[in-house]
């Protein structure tokens, strides 16, 4: 139906040979680390544990950067204006606790998954039965659950641009990605993401400055936003007034005060997780650890975001009728980018696509070989044996994202069903670093009540997702719930053993007065240093909002607000960088 609107995208041999010269860097870099993966377990999922912040930091805003992205963002914009961004601006505050408070604890803890952290947290079976559950419910439901609507972006983008149907567009995507994969392990992935985020970055201001000129700049897009929504002023509004028929205060609540620390969400998770716990054991040491995700959340949160607004504007502009909004994107690149460009920015959807899809890969296999296979099933084997296992564990999540990215129809619909089927268990992520009596049996009713109650209002119809009232309802009554069951829980059953709990205080060394009957035990006072990293939370909140605003209002040319927001930036980043000085050190 969409092809009613554009015809497929006319290529020329250069388009063609960008697009083949960016596969063939991928796949010759996946032969380079074809050997080097294969050494071990530890080298295929971490990389040997030797990447730089640099390296690592770039891979997670890589992986964080999907075809699927971009389409989303533009449903957003469509549906709700600039301040529909908040779905994920939000985020910014979960991402900093990461790196103040959790990133050292990851790297000490010393696993090879987050799932297999909870072994040294807890004891028994019940340990034993969550991490062979998160292995599967988070390494297989929810990890193919997010290669689906990421490789769901992407067949749209092949399916508009190309003419190609959604089966072939589908099978070509994950056969690429999954081949050098299965040969590179995380080695690979790492490579790849650093070329990949370039081309990504190069190919999404390329697209917003041409759409742009299609809609005769600034100037016009603003002058169609008012011609065919009335409210130009209210859809670029970042911060929505009190009456804004686009982002509803309740839902703009929920977001700030709510989804960022209540609902899992990869790359967002409270207290850490997925695969940004991944690159952080596969950091040198514990300052690469927190120099990766501090680069991380800056660069996701204020390099990626204005181009895709951009864009979204403009394709308002000019497919205001468009019934699938999130093609709108798409249909900027296929009808207003000239020979060469097109190559570029297929190479650029190719890249976003191709670093998420091989990081899920690698990081839902690690989950299925370490927590499942070699905890549960074969626990005494050679290496070659768990690589080979590693490489057919990759495989077989490729094959399952191909179904779910066939029945799935709207990426934004897919990331908010995420973030409700999460809601609630944020909070038990972040209490486990720091309160002794979390146990397993607190994270397992956590994550079967959130799903239950998720499920359970869905056959509400006022509580649909798809609204934003709705959806900000929603999520407040998971959370609620699902807090009161995993708080009882957590009561009524008995605490972990204190020879485990002595041994991960000892092993992780966390802060502060949660872990006083743990360290009076071992005749110490808990550790200090709790109000400095807030401290620097804060300002590091502050410093990704300051740059992401101060960019926005320049690119719409309000340059004196633009450089107060820069300058108040490199004030606050000054604050932040002395109050990092004073964290005591372990």
């Amino acid at each position: 139906m969409l092809m009613l609107f554009s015809p497929s995208m006319r290529l020329t041999a250069a388009d063609w040979f960008i697009i083949a010269a960016y596969m063939a860097i991928s796949l010759i870099i996946g032969l380079l680390y074809a050997r080097r993966a294969g050494r071990s377990v530890n080298e295929y999922f971490l990389a040997g544990r030797r990447g730089s912040w640099w390296l690592v930091g770039t891979s997670m805003v890589a992986t964080t950067f999907a075809a699927d992205t971009p389409l989303a963002v533009t449903g957003m914009v469509a549906a709700h204006g600039v301040a529909g961004n908040w779905l994920w601006w939000n985020f910014v505050m979960s991402a900093m606790l990461t790196v103040f408070f959790y990133a050292r604890l990851w790297r000490r803890a010393g696993v090879l998954t987050d799932v297999e952290f909870v072994e040294i947290r807890y004891a028994g079976w019940p340990a034993a039965l969550l991490r062979g559950f998160r292995a599967v419910y988070l390494g297989v439901l929810m990890n193919c659950l997010i290669l689906g609507w990421v490789t769901l972006g992407m067949a749209k983008v092949l399916t508009l641009s190309l003419g190609v149907s959604k089966w072939q567009a589908i099978l070509l995507c994950v056969a690429v990605t999954t081949f050098y994969s299965v040969l590179s392990g995380l080695w690979g992935v790492l490579m790849t993401d650093a070329v990949q985020f370039v081309i990504a970055m190069i190919g999404s201001v390329a697209l917003a400055v041409f759409g742009l000129q299609a809609v005769g700049g600034l100037d016009g897009m603003r002058a169609g936003l008012e011609r065919y929504y009335g409210q130009a002023d209210r859809v670029l509004a970042v911060w929505p007034a009190g009456d804004s028929s686009w982002m509803p205060l309740m839902t703009l609540g929920v977001y700030l005060g709510v989804q960022w620390w209540a609902s899992w969400y990869p790359g967002a998770e409270p207290g850490g997780g997925g695969y940004i716990a991944q690159r952080m054991f596969s950091a040198r040491d514990e300052t690469h650890s927190l120099l990766a995700v501090l680069w991380f959340t800056i660069a996701h949160y204020t390099l990626r975001p204005w181009p895709w607004i951009v864009v979204a504007l403009c394709s308002m502009v000019l497919y205001p009728h468009l019934s699938d909004k999130e093609a709108g994107y798409v249909l900027v690149m296929v009808d207003h980018l000239p020979s060469v460009w097109r190559g570029l920015l297929l190479a650029a959807f190719l890249a976003a696509y191709m670093s998420t899809v091989s990081t899920h890969l690698n990081w839902g296999a690690s989950y299925l070989v370490n927590d499942l296979y070699r905890r549960f099933m074969r626990r005494e084997a050679g290496v070659r044996h768990y690589v080979t296992a590693s490489r057919l564990a990759t495989l077989l999540i490729a094959l399952l994202a191909m179904l779910v990215a066939y029945h799935l129809e709207s990426v934004q619909t897919a990331w908010k069903l995420l973030l409700a089927m999460g809601a609630g268990t944020g909070l038990v992520y972040i209490l486990r670093w720091y309160w002794w009596r979390i146990n397993a049996w607190s994270e397992i009713s956590a994550m079967v009540a959130a799903l239950a109650v998720t499920l359970g209002l869905r056959a509400f119809p006022s509580l649909s997702i798809e609204d934003p009232r709705g959806f900000a309802l929603s999520m407040l009554i998971t959370v609620v719930v699902t807090t009161m069951i995993w708080l009882g829980v957590t009561m009524w059953t008995s605490p972990e053993p204190d020879e485990t709990l002595r041994r991960f205080y000892q092993r992780v060394r966390p802060r502060g007065p949660g872990w006083r009957p743990v360290a009076q035990q071992l005749g110490q006072a808990p550790l200090r240093g709790l109000r400095v990293q807030f401290m620097n939370w804060i300002l590091g909140c502050a410093l990704v909002y300051l740059i992401l605003f101060g960019v926005g209002r320049m690119i719409f040319h309000q340059w004196g607000v633009g450089v107060g927001y820069l300058g108040l930036a490199v004030l606050v980043g000054a604050a932040m960088i002395r109050a990092a000085r004073r964290l005591p050190c372990d």
